[in-house]
């Protein structure tokens, strides 16, 4: 399944940054295809909120379309998840999004996400002609998501299900501190120590041996090494 067989429909968006949020949503998971039915504004995919919101995925933007009906939005659709909060008396199953995601995806279908206004989510009706509704986990307390968090998630999941992309490492093991260095810290913390009174010369208690095995467990870099003897130094300036 290509990122090209899948689309996000939006049903009587009102807010124009949740337009725009939700092609940036959909444009880091990799996705294009976003239709609206019936937006409020019927420049909605140019307007200055819209823009912003998109923050660069403007080629989404402009590859939209809107649409007169949620059937004109499904055309060419295979299946179709609808999106709700709480599943219905009456219509297609229920599923949490991953739970229904990890069989669909082995599927040769053309998937489409439904979402509803912000402020009534889908209406019954618009639900029944969906295969399935998507629940997305929430706490049982306030289950209220935004809808362009809620196209992310759905995003998200629905991209993990199909391979997900992979991440680059980019940790890069930073040069460790030699013994030699290592000695001479300890050897400066050691007569700092003893300046400042915490190291009693008659009964050290091993501090040192355990402040070596400190130091060791750390794997200190020369710039560490460095700082914490400049520690010391400062810490010695204060007895004198």
């Amino acid at each position: 399944m290509t990122p090209d067989s899948t689309r996000f429909v939006l049903v009587q968006p009102s807010h124009a940054g949740n337009v725009g949020a939700t092609a940036r949503a959909m444009k880091v998971m990799g996705f294009a295809d976003l239709v609206l039915v019936r937006p409020r504004f019927a420049d909605v995919l140019t307007r200055d909120e819209t823009l912003a919101m998109a923050s660069g995925a403007t080629d989404v933007l402009a590859g939209a379309r809107i649409s007169p009906t949620l059937a004109d939005a499904l055309s060419g659709i295979t299946h179709a998840c609808a999106t709700a909060m709480t599943p219905r008396d009456f219509g297609p199953p229920t599923f949490a999004p991953r739970q229904h995601m990890a069989t669909l995806a082995g599927c040769a279908e053309r998937v489409a996400f439904v979402f509803g206004p912000e402020r009534t989510g889908m209406a019954n009706d618009d639900v029944y002609r969906c295969h399935s509704v998507l629940s997305i986990p929430t706490h049982p307390d306030y289950g209220s998501l935004n809808l362009a968090q809620a196209v992310q998630l759905i995003a998200y999941d629905w991209r993990q299900a199909l391979g997900g992309f992979d991440v680059e490492p980019r940790t890069q093991a930073a040069a460790r501190a030699d013994i030699a260095a290592v000695q001479g810290l300890l050897a400066h913390w050691q007569q700092t120590l003893l300046r400042i009174g915490y190291l009693d010369p008659a009964a050290p208690k091993k501090l040192m041996p355990r402040l070596n095995q400190l130091a060791n467990r750390l794997q200190l870099t020369p710039d560490e090494v460095h700082i914490l003897r400049g520690i010391a130094r400062a810490a010695a300036r204060q007895q004198e």
